[in-house]
């Protein structure tokens, strides 16, 4: 707070990029509303101060320390901006954030679908970079092989991170005491996110004022001097279904590589098609008379591996846990898998798009949606690695979710019966898994001699 006294706050949005979405006004927790919709012609002056804002106060990511909660978070420049995307989609909020925390070192694998169609779509693309020239360095391959483009894209620098430390410990008397001294420096923090962005810029000064060739070689190789966030992203269709293989065989690996899935339950980009990530009774494209077959729990068989990271997560419902998820599963040495829900216009939102964040919320209340986080690092501390985010649903809210989106209550219409036997195991197969994370979070693995 005290560093915050010397600025005033402003929000300034971007009204040639605005898509009118109206989430930003739902969220915003005044009584007052901070923003509010008008009509286009009337607000063509904000453009000019938004270039002013951009372009000459900028983003405060060094007044706070944007890791230590959401506020904070908020103050650092998103990396993704302006997507083509849905108005109100519920995948972008996530990749946002995760572009505020980690984007100016960030690599990103995207599986074909909504979020390759809105991250890089010729000719622009929503992935911008900072003062400092760094930015997400994103690439699409196809649908069914994601996993594993990501996987080598996290092996290639790698490879490329210990081809430097090579050299560095070769370096001997071919360079300066001075110039030593600050290649140990790198070395003992390489592995270290935010030590390394430090030392990197010491060995880059350091390595432009020597003539040795180990220091020319490094200068070559210094875009791998920070140490990378590998990430994957993907949607539902490709992580549950098409490219369920070649994921499994990344975190089976142990390498540290961040997956994210942005679920929402359906084929989105393609129009709707059923998933295996699709729940019962849901209506979709291959599934016009209600999903016969319950969801399938990704995340828990992740977990059985006993070595990845795991989280489920909804913006909307906890923003807490979000964001400690996502620091969690970046942080861990190892695979990590974030499965975030993501309400979807193909869900038919009857209170509208607008209203994304409140259904993740809804989601969660109701037991059609559960938080819960996995670390395997608990385990070593004699703690249960499972930890249950969610409190106690109010299962009498179950149905009434069900009823708030047309992706159900469709099967009413065309199905009536099946469609009261679909929903009744629909909720039946929430409780099922609540229940079965209820037992994992009452685990004892208390250390025993």
């Amino acid at each position: 707070p005290g560093a915050l006294k010397a600025y005033k706050y402003r929000i300034q949005v971007s009204v040639y990029d605005c898509t009118g979405c109206n989430n930003c006004v739902e969220a915003c927790p005044t009584k007052t509303k901070a923003l509010v919709m008008k009509h286009f012609e009337t607000q063509l002056p904000e453009a000019e101060r938004w270039t002013y804002m951009h372009e000459k106060v900028g983003y405060k990511d060094n007044v706070v320390d944007k890791f230590v909660n959401v506020k904070n978070s908020q103050f650092a420049q998103p990396l993704f901006e302006f997507s083509g995307a849905c108005a109100g989609c519920g995948e972008t909020p996530y990749i946002k954030i995760i572009t505020q925390l980690f984007g100016d070192r960030m690599t990103v694998a995207n599986a074909t679908g909504c979020s390759s169609i809105y991250g890089g779509t010729a000719p622009s693309t929503p992935y911008t970079y900072n003062k400092n020239g760094h930015g997400v360095a994103w690439a699409n391959s196809l649908f069914e092989d994601n996993a594993e483009y990501g996987f080598g894209m996290a092996l290639g620098s790698n490879k490329m991170r210990e081809k430097i430390a090579l050299r560095m410990k070769e370096a001997g008397n071919t360079v300066s005491a001075e110039t030593k001294a600050v290649f140990d420096e790198w070395l003992a923090g390489m592995n270290d996110a935010e030590a390394s962005k430090i030392a990197s810029a010491k060995v880059i000064a350091a390595c432009e004022k020597e003539n040795s060739d180990i220091a020319k070689e490094i200068l070559s190789l210094k875009n791998y001097l920070v140490k990378k966030s590998h990430w994957v992203f993907g949607g539902d269709g490709w992580a549950y279904d098409i490219g369920y293989g070649g994921l499994d065989h990344v975190i089976a690996s142990g390498e540290d590589v961040n997956i994210l899935v942005l679920d929402t339950e359906v084929y989105s980009n393609t129009g709707g098609q059923a998933s295996k990530s699709t729940p019962s009774g849901a209506v979709a494209k291959f599934a016009a008379s209600g999903k016969k077959i319950r969801k399938k729990d990704l995340g828990q068989m992740a977990m059985t591996y006993g070595y990845v990271y795991v989280a489920q997560i909804a913006m909307g419902a906890n923003n807490a846990q979000c964001l400690r998820a996502i620091k969690e599963a970046e942080a861990y040495p190892g695979p990590s898998l974030i499965i975030a829900y993501a309400p979807c216009i193909n869900h038919g939102l009857r209170a509208g798009m607008e209203k994304t964040q409140d259904q993740e919320k809804a989601a969660v209340d109701s037991g059609y949606w559960h938080l819960y986080r996995f670390n395997p690092l608990l385990e070593e501390e004699g703690k249960n690695p499972f930890i249950l985010d969610s409190k106690e649903p109010d299962w009498s809210k179950f149905q009434d979710f069900l009823h708030s989106e047309v992706r159900y209550t469709s099967l009413l219409k065309t199905f009536p019966a099946e469609a009261e036997i679909l929903f009744k195991a629909a909720e039946e197969n929430s409780k099922w898994r609540y229940n079965s994370y209820k037992r994992l979070a009452a685990m004892e693995f208390s250390k025993t001699e």
